[in-house]
């Protein structure tokens, strides 16, 4: 099988982030983008995708806030998966995955369809749970903001749930991002029987 491996440099005004991706290896990561939070999350992403992932932001406009790096940051991620994937011939295009923490459930579906589109929900409609507090800067708003982010630089539709909220931010995050790499490693798996194909009627995969 052809080895599915991509390098990724982006330099903006704001951020300056390098990222190298083996996306057939065995978790494996050094990931330093200055946002200890989001480093321990891309690290459970990765290892549970079974992605090999390098990850460093050189440069950063930390002194104003981690909006710009958060964001840019989920642009590489997506980018540098979509390099990797090439023409998507004989993946499988979708996934889904479910994760628990505790009484926290997270349900991550992707579906490469080159359109990027994202969602998030959380807990049933018209059940209440309890605010969610911001750790280390980090809150609810910049995971939305870090995984449009990363449908629209992947060109995928990403739709996350996280049912029965957790106060703590962490324990959401933690079912995100596992569930996060374990739908994306099923959707880019390659299926024996697509090979060569790519995964549309359409024939093609923008």
């Amino acid at each position: 099988m052809k080895q599915r491996k991509a390098q990724l440099e982006r330099k903006s005004k704001e951020t300056e982030i390098k990222a190298e991706l083996n996306m057939d290896g065995r978790g494996r990561t050094d990931i330093h983008t200055r946002i200890g939070l989001l480093d321990h999350m891309l690290e459970l992403f990765a290892f549970h995708g079974y992605f090999d992932l390098t990850l460093e932001v050189k440069e950063a406009d930390l002194a104003i806030d981690i909006h710009h790096t958060n964001e840019d940051i989920g642009i590489v991620l997506g980018k540098i998966f979509k390099k990797a994937l090439g023409a998507k011939e004989g993946i499988r295009r979708f996934g889904s995955a479910f994760v628990p923490m505790e009484s926290t459930l997270g349900h991550t579906v992707v579906d490469i369809s080159g359109r990027g589109y994202f969602t998030l929900r959380m807990g049933e409609a018209g059940t209440a749970f309890p605010p969610i507090k911001e750790r280390e800067g980090y809150s609810i708003k910049h995971l939305e903001h870090f995984l449009e982010s990363l449908a629209h630089g992947l060109g995928a539709t990403l739709q996350v749930k996280i049912m029965n909220p957790d106060e703590d931010l962490h324990t959401n995050m933690e079912t995100v991002f596992k569930s996060l790499g374990m739908a994306l490693d099923q959707a880019t798996r390659i299926d024996p029987r697509r090979e060569g194909m790519v995964p549309s009627t359409k024939g093609i995969i923008d």
